[in-house]
Order: structure tokens, then sequence, then C-alpha cells
């Protein structure tokens, strides 16, 4: 059987994994094998946390969409069952946006959904 001779990429390997953790503490960032395991575990908090941010914005925009439904006097299962009825149709990343930026617009949001579910 034929020698093969792995330096080149063997070295190759190390210093892509060692560029990727640099900025990493203590030997993390320097030492091979320390390197390659911080990097599995940062991949797998990479991974986990892209959908828990789907999660985190989800809530964020509840959260505003409530505050500003109850300065309406309506809680935020009202307003989205009224809303629901009233066939308008925005999700809540727009709604939440709506919220913040444009009270009067809300307003009249709430005001649909109140005549929706009290119809």
């Amino acid at each position: 059987m034929t020698r093969v001779k792995r330096s080149v990429n063997a070295r190759k390997k190390r210093r892509a994994t060692l560029e990727l953790t640099k900025g990493f503490r203590g030997e993390a960032h320097s030492n091979y094998k320390r390197a390659k395991e911080a990097l599995l575990k940062a991949d797998s908090y990479a991974y986990r946390d892209r959908r828990n941010r789907k999660r985190d914005f989800r809530r964020l925009w509840i959260t505003r969409i409530n505050a500003a439904a109850r300065t309406n006097g309506m809680s935020y299962s009202q307003l989205m069952h009224g809303l629901k009825l009233a066939g308008v149709e925005l999700d809540r990343k727009v709604l939440a946006d709506i919220a913040v930026h444009d009270a009067e617009t809300f307003r009249r949001f709430a005001d649909v959904a109140r005549e929706a579910s009290a119809a």
C-alpha cells in the first residue's frame, strides 16, 4: 500500500480551525485541541440560538402589541381575535412596528377589531 503524507492537509485544517476561533478566551484560540472543542460548542450554540431568535422576536412583538392594545382598552387576545374576524391579515411583526411608530393607525386597527368582535 502506498504511503499518504498528510502534513499539508492537516496543517490546513488546523489553521482553518484556529482562524475560526480567533477572539476566543484562553487556550481556545491558540491550542488546536481546545480550539476544536470550543468550536464544536460554539457551533451548537449558534444552531440552537438561530431558532431561539425567532421565538424571542415573536415574544417581543406580542409584548409590544399587547401594550398598545391595552392603551386602546383591549387585551392582546381580544385584538387578535377581532382582527381575524375582520379579515385583517397583518402579521405580528408589522402590527408591532405600527404600534411603536404610528399610534393613530394602530388605534384604527383596534377600532376595526372592536367592531368585528362586537358584531
